[in-house]
């Protein structure tokens, strides 16, 4: 008879070895799992340059050259002829005509009042948001590049930098933080300006015959990219504090424009004293806008604009398509179809709305203001934009006095089906 198995004896191996045997056939697996999925690609591509770029011949440009510099200290010079060599050898970066880079920027510290950085986030949203409709770029700046050259000086070192840090822009487009932009459709008509460098939002009446410091607004502006614009902020700044006949030009704007009021010398004073007094070389590439709102005056704007909002209803309800829901890659040739419909008076939405003399940051704002208009204004213009960006999200603030609420946007009208669209 056969001997039964003893079911007490001892395993071959130990218990330890067999579980030293099991952790390392379930090591040789995961590192199995590893090479096959790779889960370190995406790093490893961001900290190990491929060979192509590393055995990449370096190309010169202007950047190696020791005389370039970002600050206002020192002038550029030959800036076209560096910038066009830079483009050549580049010509990847200069796939759009027209490239916008849109700066702006706050003060460096927190704001004083409790809702003042909230205030300047959701103005940069809305930055963002059009920027992001349009394919423009934005730098968003909050130090002071000269602290000599603070307040509403401190726009002019911040764009000379970034021409040099942006040779493949053609225009910057500078906003100031407490301007809003309230027509996300509105494409800048750049052809009207392929003979200037500069535009501005202006009167020329104002400018030339009554000589008034408020017939421009400095804050929103667009300049070119160019030798003359490089010069031109140079002569601009020699009007500034950082210039040691910076009392003297604030005596000289006021004997010259009739209604400045305070004594120092401002980027605003200084730029009509540039158009009255200037070199016939800045007059002649400046061009004063007034054909749409560049800078729009908010106090005249802010209680029109369900008047408005309503009014672009009653087109839509007229053209079906217009009201077609759509891409938002796909806003421009939606926004050349409204053209056609859009007149140029009361209702049209204006293009920026700009808070001049109320300030986000502090809760200051002109004593003519009264109580809270200046923050009431600036939630109904925040809303009344971002009720455009929504829409194509399939959203919409009922209210745009409360920029809390959303609800879905409904298909306004039954049938809108593709077949009645053409």
């Amino acid at each position: 008879m056969a001997a039964k198995p003893n079911l007490q004896a001892k395993p071959t191996f130990p218990r330890d070895a067999r579980l030293c045997i099991l952790a390392a056939g379930s090591i040789l697996i995961l590192c199995a799992l590893f090479i096959i999925t790779n889960p370190w690609a995406g790093l490893s591509s961001l900290l190990l340059k491929p060979k192509s770029v590393i055995n990449k011949p370096l190309i010169k440009t202007f950047y190696d050259d020791h005389d370039t510099v970002y600050t206002i200290d020192k002038p550029m010079i030959n800036w076209d002829e560096k910038r066009n060599l830079w483009l050549l050898k580049h010509h990847h970066t200069t796939s759009f005509a027209n490239r916008v880079l849109v700066v702006t920027g706050s003060q460096p510290s927190s704001c004083r009042n409790p809702s003042g950085d909230h205030l300047l986030l959701r103005f940069f949203k809305n930055k963002v948001d059009y920027c992001r409709i349009h394919g423009y770029q934005i730098f968003y700046n909050n130090a002071f590049f000269d602290p000599e050259m603070c307040s509403f000086w401190a726009k002019i070192p911040i764009l000379r930098a970034a021409m040099v840090a942006h040779p493949e822009v053609e225009w910057l487009f500078w906003v100031d933080s407490d301007a809003i932009f309230t027509d996300m459709d509105f494409v800048i008509p750049f052809e009207r300006y392929k003979d200037h460098n500069m535009v501005v939002h202006g009167w020329p009446d104002l400018i030339y015959e009554k000589k008034s410091w408020v017939s421009l607004n400095a804050g929103v502006f667009l300049i070119r990219n160019c030798q003359w614009a490089m010069d031109f902020l140079d002569v601009w700044a020699r009007m500034g504090p950082k210039s040691p006949d910076y009392k003297n030009w604030g005596k000289i704007l006021r004997e010259t424009l009739t209604d400045k009021m305070f004594p120092d010398s401002d980027d605003q004073s200084a730029l009509v004293y540039l158009l009255l007094k200037g070199n016939k070389k800045w007059r002649k590439r400046i061009y004063v806008e007034n054909g749409y709102a560049l800078h729009g005056y908010w106090l005249s704007i802010v209680k029109r604009f369900d008047g408005i909002a309503n009014k672009y209803g009653e087109v839509e309800k007229g053209v079906r398509r217009l009201r077609r829901r759509h891409a938002e890659a796909e806003s421009e040739p939606y926004a050349v179809e409204w053209e056609e419909y859009v007149a140029e008076g009361e209702w049209r939405r204006p293009f920026v709305t700009h808070f001049t003399g109320c300030q986000p940051c502090s809760g200051d704002h002109n004593p003519a203001y009264k109580g809270d208009s200046c923050w009431v204004g600036m939630e109904r213009a925040l809303n009344f934009a971002d009720n455009q960006v929504l829409r194509n999200y399939g959203f919409v603030h009922p209210d745009i006095g409360n920029g809390s609420r959303v609800i879905p946007r409904p298909l306004d009208f039954h049938g809108d089906g593709f077949d009645q669209l053409i």
